[in-house]
């Protein structure tokens, strides 16, 4: 299920602006964080540029923030407002697990030194798991350092983005494909080739979404 967009108003920029201060950060700084250069953020600031729906809610997935404060002022600037002096939530203890590598018991035993982090999205269905996409195979649809959201142990359709083992046994993406009886596993991009499963492929799981950091 994808991420509910956030419409920019002609307030908002100056409500990231406010986020920017609260959070004691200067403009490069802030900028840096979220990917994009700080001429772009200053213009943001003024309410001269418009920020897209793509970079508020990577705004509001790092810094925590209520998307509907940031949209209309609304609210609580946080979603989960702190009483003075209490610490923030320690990294790692929320959201889903972003995979390191993918073991052959999976998904029935995940071991802590398969799990890289745990990472917050906004609209992530309870259950799934992240990957971080390597390689141009599926390129133009998924690129090489693209986040990767799947649901493990459900039937692909015809079509989808499946994660799925290779010969190797090693974790890889392409689309399900059912043709004339046999199933296929296609890479997006036509340099490379498809496939057929053996007896010891494994379908993983069934792409969800697929989050990509843009700069802006």
């Amino acid at each position: 299920m994808a991420a509910s967009p956030i419409v920019p108003t002609p307030s908002t920029g100056r409500r990231i602006k406010e986020i920017r201060i609260n959070k004691g950060l200067t403009q490069k700084e802030f900028a840096d964080s979220l990917g994009i250069v700080q001429g772009f953020l200053s213009g943001i600031e003024r309410e001269k540029k418009t920020p897209s729906d793509t970079l508020l809610i990577a705004l509001c997935n790092l810094y925590e923030i209520n998307p509907s404060w940031l949209a209309s002022g609304e609210g609580e600037m946080y979603r989960t407002p702190r009483r003075a002096g209490q610490p923030p939530t320690p990294p790692g203890s929320e959201g889903i697990p972003l995979l390191e590598r993918i073991g052959p018991e999976f998904p029935h035993r995940v071991g802590e030194d398969e799990i890289r982090d745990r990472v917050a999205l906004p609209g992530v269905a309870e259950g799934c798991y992240a990957i971080v996409a390597y390689g141009d195979f599926m390129a133009p649809t998924i690129r090489d350092g693209d986040l990767v959201i799947f649901r493990p142990g459900e039937e692909p359709q015809n079509g989808e983005v499946v994660l799925v083992t290779n010969r190797w046994g090693e974790a890889i993406l392409r689309r399900y494909r059912f043709r004339n009886g046999d199933i296929v596993y296609s890479p997006d991009n036509a340099t490379y080739s498809p496939f057929t499963p053996a007896p010891e492929t494994r379908i993983i799981g069934t792409v969800a979404e697929v989050w990509r950091k843009v700069k802006l």
